[in-house]
């Protein structure tokens, strides 16, 4: 059985899949424009590998660039081995 994925751009979906994973919305640091909070968006979770890259954020400022920018979110609801998964890509829509 392959790993299934889902994109969405719904804030409800996409918060509770963070949350649920422990996780919260972070931005890289040194990517804002200083017109906005927000630079490249990212996730950061528990254990993850950009703890001194990236800078938590209010869910706000992070939906607020989603938003303007038009993004979507592909998340991978579990690996290929059925163990969870923090997978994740913010994607420009086709």
């Amino acid at each position: 059985m392959g790993a299934e994925t889902r994109t969405t751009s719904d804030h409800d979906e996409i918060r509770r899949w963070v949350e649920e994973h422990d996780g919260v919305p972070a931005t890289v640091r040194g990517t804002h424009d200083g017109k906005d909070a927000a630079g490249v968006l990212r996730f950061d979770f528990p254990g993850g590998a950009g703890e001194d890259s990236l800078e938590h954020i209010s869910w706000d400022a992070w939906f607020r660039k989603f938003d303007a920018e038009g993004l979507q979110l592909l998340y991978q609801l579990e690996k290929s081995d059925g163990g969870d998964s923090t997978f994740f890509k913010v994607v420009s829509p086709d």
